[in-house]
């Protein structure tokens, strides 16, 4: 699941501006934005990620009053399940980053269509990628798979494609010494 529209705000981009410590003043003053080449405030180049937490189901997002990945509580901040299943399934890269049972999220890439700033809404949709297997040095395959995400604004204008790659490894088969 994905969040069904982002809506930007300017508050939103300041904040998230001095969370990555970048003090540009083209993310929170509307005078100096106004005399540069966009014309407006605009967001930082990965603000996108934020729309994360617009998804409920995003398994990163904190939720009241349960354990979540990096709460700190254990190693992964969740408790570990005793019923021998895994924590969620494999799902493309939709999950990757963090708590979901052996996939990595090994890259991700962003291309600019327009810049994003207040007052756009945003209506992500993802779409799947490519998948491909490389070989480990240790005998093992890495299994790669490609989620793509388009963000459209409310005028249906593309803006950001966003590209994740996500790795999982596959251990290889024991061989019998006998």
């Amino acid at each position: 699941m994905v969040a069904e529209r982002v809506p930007v705000e300017a508050t939103h981009i300041m904040m998230f501006a001095r969370s990555i410590g970048d003090p540009n003043p083209i993310y929170y003053d509307a005078d100096y934005a106004a005399s540069t080449e966009p014309g407006r405030i605009i967001a930082p180049p990965t603000y996108i990620q934020a729309s994360a937490q617009f998804d409920e189901d995003y398994p990163l997002r904190p939720k009241i009053g349960e354990p979540w990945f990096g709460s700190g509580a254990t190693p992964t901040g969740t408790p570990p399940r005793t019923d021998g299943a895994k924590d969620s399934e494999d799902d493309g890269d939709k999950k990757s980053g963090g708590g979901n049972g052996g996939t990595l999220h090994a890259e991700q890439h962003f291309t600019y269509h327009r810049h994003i700033g207040p007052g756009d809404v945003l209506t992500p949709t993802v779409k799947p990628g490519e998948t491909w297997e490389k070989q480990s040095r240790r005998g093992g395959k890495l299994l790669f798979s490609e989620s793509v995400t388009e963000f459209h604004n409310q005028d249906g204008e593309l803006m950001i494609t966003s590209r994740g790659v996500g790795v999982r490894t596959e251990k290889p088969v024991e061989q019998d010494p006998s």
